[in-house]
This record gives structure tokens, sequence and C-alpha cells, in this order.
């Protein structure tokens, strides 16, 4: 016997009604989880891993990407993303700042090589004693 089920676009509306309206419970779960998030998701380490490494063997990103298409990610990106993305960017001003001080301090502190005539290749020693004391830093935590 076939298994009765809705058809897709009154799950749709559903969904949509439902889970627009589910701001205040979805903070309400973020403030008080079950379990410590950091905790739980440091123990998933293997989990995590094991999943990537599935996705790799199943080429799931490259059959994740053909699917979407260019389509897809402009139009979210061009009006979800464009009308998120200032408000976003505000937000996230005092954790931008806190993590990318560190990095402009590093930077701050070098002594470039000299510069040379445009064009000369000793240049890209400026560029590479930059790029070396930003990578160390990453590195270092």
């Amino acid at each position: 016997m076939p298994i009765n089920v809705k058809d897709i676009t009154t799950i749709q509306q559903k969904f949509a009604t439902r889970a627009g309206a589910a701001g205040n419970d979805y903070k309400t779960g973020v403030m008080n989880p079950r379990r410590p998030w950091a905790a739980s998701t440091a123990l998933s380490k293997e989990s995590w891993a094991q999943g990537v490494q599935n996705a790799v063997q199943n080429d799931r990103f490259t059959k994740g990407v053909a699917k979407a298409g260019d389509q897809k990610w402009q139009t979210k990106a061009s009006t979800n993303g464009a009308n998120r993305f200032p408000a976003g960017a505000q937000a996230a001003a005092g954790d931008y700042g806190a993590n990318f001080a560190p990095y402009l301090q590093t930077i701050a502190a070098l002594n470039l090589p000299p510069r040379f005539p445009r064009g000369d290749a000793r240049n890209n020693d400026r560029v590479n004693a930059v790029t070396a004391a930003l990578h160390a830093k990453k590195i270092s935590g």
C-alpha cells in the first residue's frame, strides 16, 4: 500500500509559515541548548572528518555545484545576500576588528626590503615578506 503524503506545495507553505514564525523559539533554543555547543562539536571531530572524506570520495562538492548552477547562487546572492549583507557587516564589525587586529599588528611590525623600480623582480621580496609573516601568524594561532 502506498504511503499517503501531502503535495509539495502544501508542505512548502507550511514550512515557510511555521519557520517564519519561529524566531523566538529559535532564539530560546540557541540560548538554552540541551548540551554545550563547543564541547559537543569538539567531540564530533572524527564524524566530521569521516563525513568530509565521504563527500570527497563521492565527489559531492562538484555534484552539488553542478546541480545548483550559476543561476541559483546569483539569484540568492543578488536578492537575499544583497539585502542581508549590510546589516551583517555592521553587526560583525567588532568581531572583524578583534580578529583582524593581530594581523594588522604583524604587518605594522614588518621591516620590508627596499623598493626597486617598477617591474624589478626584487620587488617580489616585499610581497613575500608580507605573505610569510601573515602565514606564520595564522598558523601560530
